[in-house]
């Protein structure tokens, strides 16, 4: 990864900054999928520089980088395109290189928890045809855990559900990949930290 962009999400009392990330990371979703390959692979990806992990809640933070091994396809994503519609409560930086000294590498990667009794009986019961309440029952004596992992939630623009997109981080000795999902998130690809 030699280049980069920075966006900030601005502070504002009128919208919150949940609600923003919401819209701003649907936005950069939309623009990965766009220059994403034939088998999905993505050349961006994407970090979280004040990304803060604690025992019983974590936080993304009020910035996303994009990160990409040249300056070419920063500009092929075109963030000004993208992000146009909030121009009021974000701020683009330019592309930069990545400086030269780092902090480390890490991964930023999507995790799925298994959070809720009434979600895992729905999944159970629509893949193996049974009841609802049948497969409810089997999930009855899982107790429910909670997740420190920090988490944007996004529609879905096919399906038009909500779902939590759960971003889990994980420090890494050295670089990995380079080709990441439409999310710009990845297990093995890692990003630099500065």
């Amino acid at each position: 990864m030699g280049f980069y962009l920075e966006i900030t999400l601005l502070p504002n009392p009128e919208v919150g900054i949940n609600f923003l990330w919401s819209k701003v990371f649907q936005q950069i979703h939309l623009g990965l999928v766009e220059i994403q390959d034939e088998q999905g692979r993505v050349p961006i990806g994407l970090s979280f520089p004040d990304y803060v992990i604690g025992e019983k809640h974590s936080l993304l933070g009020g910035k996303v980088r994009l990160l990409a091994k040249d300056e070419a396809t920063l500009n092929q994503f075109n963030a000004a395109k993208w992000l146009s519609r909030l121009s009021d409560y974000v701020h683009c930086t330019g592309i930069r290189p990545v400086p030269e000294k780092l902090t480390g590498y890490a991964t930023y990667q999507r995790e799925q928890p298994k959070t809720s009794n009434e979600r895992l009986a729905r999944r159970y019961a629509k893949r193996h045809s049974v009841d609802y309440d049948a497969a409810l029952e089997r999930y009855s004596a899982m107790t429910s855990k909670t997740i420190a992992t920090p988490f944007i939630r996004l529609k879905s623009l096919s399906g038009d559900q909500a779902f939590c997109l759960w971003i889990k981080k994980t420090v890494v000795a050295e670089p990995s990949g380079s080709t990441f999902s439409s999310y710009g998130l990845s297990a093995v690809a890692s990003v630099p930290e500065f």
